[in-house]
C-alpha cells in the first residue's frame, strides 16, 4: 500500500518563528542601513494603516524570511534590509515576529528592498539552487531566490555609495527592470506609492536616501517631518495674525489723527 504524506502533518513537524534563528549573525554593513529602514517605515505606515484598517500587515527589516529548511537553519534564510507583507498578522500568537517563515504563512512579500554596500552584485547574483550547491553548501543567489522562491511581487535594489536603485517588477515568474518616470521615481502602481532617491537630512545625517512619493510626486512624511510641517503652518498663520492686528491698528491710528474714531 502506497501512503500519502499530509501537507499539514509536514508543516506542523516543521519549524515556526520561534524556533528558528532571527540573525544569521552578520554585522550590519553601515551606519546607514538602520536609519535608512526607520526612515523607509516611518513614512509610509499612515498610508499602509490606511489600506489596512485592521491592521493585517506586517513591516520587516533585517529579518529572515524562510523559504526553506536546511542545516543550519539560516542557510535556509534571506534577510532582506526592509519588506512589507500585506494581510498577515502584525504578530502571531500574542508573540513579536521573531522572522517570516514562507512554509508556515504562505503568503509571499509585496516588496523586498535590499541595500547594498557594494556594487550590487550580491543582489543581482541568478544563481540556481542545484545539486552541485546542495553538495558543496553553496547558497543559490539572491537574486534567483527572490526571483523564483520568496517571489514578491517587487524587488528594489539600492546602491548606497553611488547612490542608484533599480525597481523589478514580478511578471509572468520573472523579474522586469522598471523604468523611471519623468520625475526619476519608480511606480508601485499597487500601492499608489513612487520610490526614488531624496538629497536631505534625516537622523543627523545629510545623504542621499531612499525614499516614498505619491503618485502626484509628493514626499510621504515621517512623524517628525509632519510634526514640523504643522508646526511651521501654525507659526505662518499666527505670524498673519499679528500682521493683520498691526495693520488695523495703523489704520485707526491714521483714522484718529484725521479726527475720526475708528469705531463710527
Amino acid at each position: 500500500m502506497t501512503s500519502t504524506a499530509n501537507p499539514a502533518s509536514l508543516t506542523t513537524a516543521l519549524p515556526d518563528h520561534t524556533q528558528l534563528p532571527e540573525s544569521d549573525g552578520t554585522f550590519v554593513k553601515n551606519f546607514q542601513e538602520h536609519p535608512q529602514s526607520i526612515l523607509l517605515t516611518d513614512s509610509i505606515e499612515s498610508l499602509l494603516q490606511q489600506r489596512h484598517p485592521d491592521r493585517q500587515y506586517c513591516i520587516g527589516q533585517d529579518c529572515g524570511i524562510y523559504w526553506r529548511f536546511t542545516d543550519p537553519p539560516e542557510r535556509g534564510a534571506e534577510a532582506p534590509d526592509w519588506f512589507y507583507v500585506p494581510n498577515v498578522p502584525p504578530t502571531l500568537n500574542g508573540q513579536i515576529r521573531r522572522s517570516y517563515v514562507l512554509w508556515q504563512e504562505l503568503i509571499p512579500p509585496f516588496i523586498v528592498i535590499e541595500f547594498a554596500s557594494g556594487d550590487g552584485s550580491e543582489e543581482r547574483d541568478k544563481t540556481p539552487l542545484s545539486l552541485t550547491n546542495r553538495e558543496t553548501q553553496q547558497k543559490p543567489g539572491k537574486f534567483w531566490i527572490y526571483e523564483q522562491v520568496i517571489r514578491p511581487a517587487y524587488y528594489g535594489i539600492y546602491e548606497v555609495s553611488r547612490p542608484s536603485v533599480e525597481v523589478y517588477c514580478l511578471v509572468a515568474g520573472q523579474y522586469q527592470l522598471l523604468t523611471a518616470n519623468e520625475r526619476g521615481h519608480y511606480p508601485i502602481s499597487p500601492l499608489g506609492v513612487e520610490l526614488g532617491i531624496w538629497q536631505g537630512r534625516y537622523q543627523n545625517s545629510e545623504l542621499p536616501w531612499l525614499r516614498w512619493w505619491d503618485e502626484q510626486g509628493n514626499l510621504l512624511l515621517t512623524g517628525h517631518e509632519q510634526a514640523e510641517l504643522e508646526r511651521h503652518r501654525a507659526e505662518q498663520a499666527e505670524s498673519q495674525l499679528e500682521q493683520e492686528r498691526q495693520r488695523a491698528e495703523r489704520l485707526a491710528a491714521q483714522l484718529r489723527a484725521a479726527g475720526i474714531e475708528p469705531e463710527a
